[in-house]
């Protein structure tokens, strides 16, 4: 699976005083201040109120504007004073020796030019960073718009789509997980499934066993994972948009596929003898291709790689779950021996895939309306999750 998003933050300790009523009393208490701001002062959207936001617009780019000019003055007072203040320490000091006093003026010298570019590459850096999580934000957004445009107008471009992104947020994250030394976590389920997705979609169309196995893994495993993982829809923070979408965009396009891609038959030829989905052969299927991750998961990470793991160089889901004392899966993982740990995890995740695709093959591989809301109740959950990050993160920082 991809990295855990639990990026809702604790709630802050009550250090002995109560806190009055606030309304509904389902949200934190800055959300619950500003609704009630906003209930009690509408009063309708007049012609005042248009003139006053486009005056304080203005006002707004005028205030930026001297701000800038009272920076470039502020410097330039500092540049002259620098200069008086050395040719002042010039002729005040006496010293015997005139090379020593050049010696410690260089030293000073050297000194502020390094703090200067210290602080003139924090800056820049925190730049970079706001600069970033703007466009990351505004991605996000676009395609989040341009996914709801695309299923409504045009559907058979959906998988077109799904290639695209996974064509530019995978290799980013491929890059950002090698940086952090977190690549162990790319040899998880999701990607496995992600990449059997692509060759589907394009190398074997008409292979039925594959759309099976496909179909029920990214209903089962991957879609399961935005509940289990907490994945957080989160626009301006690229990791959490990639687990996203690694998530929730492999069902959707499998269900499109199969309810609302025109003639279906004829772009994926496998739909033709897949008309219901025998649940012991579904299962099956995709217990088989489960078990093929799962050997080479452990030959090339857990025994080629077992010293890198065990010294702390790298993390895998495995050893990230296991240290998790928090979760229900790292306190169960602490109560089985050590030499049976690794097996025990095998087994506990091959039944939570079988266990998750039941829904797949019972229910929502024959009905439009049950895989659209089971959709829904996946992005719910996002959403939930990402607006308790923003609600509880921001919001505390703003009272």
């Amino acid at each position: 699976m991809a990295t855990l998003d639990n990026s809702r933050p604790p709630t802050p300790p009550n250090n002995g005083t109560e806190t009055p009523p606030t309304g509904l009393g389902y949200f934190s208490v800055p959300f619950e201040r500003f609704v009630r701001d906003e209930i009690s002062d509408w009063s309708g959207f007049t012609l005042l109120d248009t003139m006053e936001t486009y005056f304080d617009s203005r006002l707004d780019l005028l205030q930026r504007q001297l701000s800038k000019h009272s920076d470039r003055l502020k410097t330039k007072a500092e540049e002259t004073f620098n200069d008086v203040f050395k040719k002042d320490v010039l002729k005040k000091i006496k010293s015997p020796s005139g090379d020593n006093l050049d010696r410690e003026m260089q030293k000073f010298k050297l000194k502020m030019t390094q703090r200067m570019t210290s602080l003139s590459a924090s800056w820049q850096s925190a730049k970079i960073v706001r600069t970033r999580e703007k466009v990351t934000f505004f991605t996000g957004v676009m395609i989040l718009l341009f996914t709801a445009l695309v299923f409504g107008m045009a559907p058979q471009w959906i998988h077109v789509l799904y290639t695209v992104l996974g064509l530019y947020l995978l290799p980013m994250r491929a890059y950002q997980y090698k940086k952090r030394s977190w690549h162990y976590f790319l040899f998880d389920l999701c990607y496995y499934c992600t990449i059997l997705n692509f060759v589907f979609i394009w190398v074997l169309p008409t292979n039925p066993g594959l759309f099976v196995a496909c179909y029920c893994l990214s209903h089962g495993s991957l879609a399961s994972a935005v509940i289990t993982w907490r994945n957080s829809l989160v626009f301006h923070d690229s990791d959490k948009v990639t687990s996203l979408f690694v998530h929730i965009y492999a069902p959707l396009t499998f269900t499109v596929i199969r309810h609302f891609y025109p003639n279906a038959q004829d772009r994926f030829p496998a739909l033709k003898e897949v008309h219901h989905l025998p649940p012991f052969r579904a299962l099956l299927l995709s217990s088989i291709i489960y078990t093929i991750w799962q050997l080479l998961y452990w030959k090339f990470v857990l025994i080629n790689r077992r010293k890198k793991i065990e010294s702390g160089q790298r993390t895998t889901s495995f050893s990230y779950l296991l240290n998790d004392k928090r979760g229900i899966i790292g306190r169960a993982l602490s109560t089985v021996p050590i030499q049976y740990r690794e097996v025990s995890f095998m087994l506990g995740q091959l039944v939570y895939s079988i266990l998750t695709e039941l829904p797949a093959v019972f229910v929502l591989y024959d009905s439009p309306f049950w895989s659209g809301a089971y959709l829904l109740l996946l992005f719910s959950v996002s959403v939930w999750n990402g607006g308790g990050f923003y609600i509880e993160v921001f919001g505390r920082k703003s009272v």
